[in-house]
């Protein structure tokens, strides 16, 4: 027995190391499980359960929804109605109930109508619809027009119940300058805006045009012709974004000397030219395709972005600062303040947050939404063309 021992004792420090090293052994092990039970936790989705952890989202990348339109996102629809004559055109946002609605103000010149009710700190914090416009201040009566189609269609936020008493729909709305694009502006006291809404909201559904169409009509994207464009997203776990845009900005949406659109390395397929990220390096301050002579209130980049997933007013709100980010990698530059850039973010609330971390949800939905957002910039100056009679250049043109 002694013997024994004495040849235990020979090894003994060979037999510490063997203990110390299971033990490290162990620990490890419980780490590496307690990030997996982590990750579970964060996505909420049973595919992270599965022996190698990785996330939901990299197992199956997710894509375009059917139409690759904001309409993607259930509980939508969209209304758009365009003046040839005058250049110019409207587009509603339409959900089907009253949602919750966030807005990011961040260009230097916006013009809005009920941001401020908005605010989480204030009573109402759902919309009936949202509006982006052409025609600069004139352009927000088009909500108006919204308003009124609303109104006898007995939706809006009641007060009262009383007989009698009618709804007052809540309608947030942008607007961007298309007044010097050499329309016929000559309308004395009756500016179109009022009855391109009501057209526009009288129109709405789930298919509609993208590029000089809508709010778009008369834009100009830098030295090109802006438009409207549209885009969505749907994830491998069924979580759907969507974003449509009015491209009407001073800075360029294309990398400088090239075709390539500052969004190309987030295009889906071929959805705006299959050219993708440019190896081109931008240097300084070399633009490219910018306006020449900017001023103030003379651009404007106007945006509404969505998501089926319920979130409440805070939420919102965070998911459309990080989905404004979409306008800075795809225009460069922006936020200027010759611009009056201004994103609106929805929550058709059709499903449920999944799993227990909220905010890592949000923070899921708000990049995904930024990703969205640039590409539908840069559908919709792809899909631009000039209307009858306008001078300009279009991307087709480079």
């Amino acid at each position: 027995m002694w013997r024994k021992w004495g040849v235990l004792g020979d090894n003994w420090g060979s037999l510490v190391l063997l203990v110390a090293f299971v033990a490290f052994s162990a620990s490890i092990w419980g780490i590496i499980m307690n990030r997996r039970t982590l990750l579970a936790s964060l996505t909420g989705g049973a595919a992270v359960l599965a022996a190698d952890a990785r996330n939901v989202w990299a197992q199956s990348r997710g894509g375009p929804g059917r139409r690759n339109l904001i309409t993607d996102v259930a509980g939508l629809a969209i209304g758009q109605a365009e003046d040839m004559k005058v250049r110019t055109g409207v587009t509603v946002i339409l959900p089907e109930t009253r949602v919750t609605c966030a807005a990011d103000v961040r260009g230097g010149g916006p013009g809005t109508r009920e941001t401020d009710a908005l605010n989480s700190w204030n009573l109402v914090h759902s919309v009936d619809a949202v509006v982006l416009s052409g025609g600069s201040v004139y352009g927000l009566a088009a909500a108006d027009g919204v308003a009124a189609w609303l109104g006898a269609h007995d939706r809006g936020y009641g007060m009262s119940q009383a007989p009698g008493v009618p709804k007052s729909p809540v309608i947030p709305a942008a607007i961007l300058y298309d007044l010097a694009n050499r329309g016929d502006k000559k309308w004395d006291l009756t500016p179109p805006y009022r009855d391109l809404g009501l057209r526009a909201a009288e129109s709405a559904g789930a298919d509609f045009k993208l590029g000089t169409a809508g709010a778009g009509y008369g834009a100009g994207a830098g030295d090109l012709k802006g438009g409207t464009g549209s885009a969505s997203f749907v994830t491998s776990d069924g979580i759907t974004v969507g974003a449509i845009v009015a491209v009407n900005c001073l800075g360029s949406v294309v990398v400088p000397g090239t075709k390539n659109f500052w969004a190309g390395p987030f295009e889906i397929g071929n959805e705006f030219g299959g050219l993708g990220a440019s190896a081109k390096r931008a240097v300084g301050e070399d633009w490219g395709q910018t306006k020449a002579n900017p001023t103030p209130r003379a651009n404007t980049t106007i945006a509404c972005i969505a998501t089926d997933v319920d979130l409440d007013i805070d939420q919102m709100k965070r998911v459309t600062m990080m989905a404004q980010d979409g306008l800075a990698r795809a225009i460069r530059p922006i936020h200027s303040p010759f611009d009056g850039d201004v994103v609106f973010g929805l929550s058709t609330a059709k499903q449920k947050i999944k799993g227990p971390s909220a905010d890592f949800v949000v923070t899921r939905i708000g990049s995904i939404a930024a990703d969205v957002l640039s590409r539908a910039v840069a559908r919709g100056v792809y899909e631009a063309s000039l209307p009858p009679g306008m001078e300009g250049k279009t991307w087709r043109m480079l």
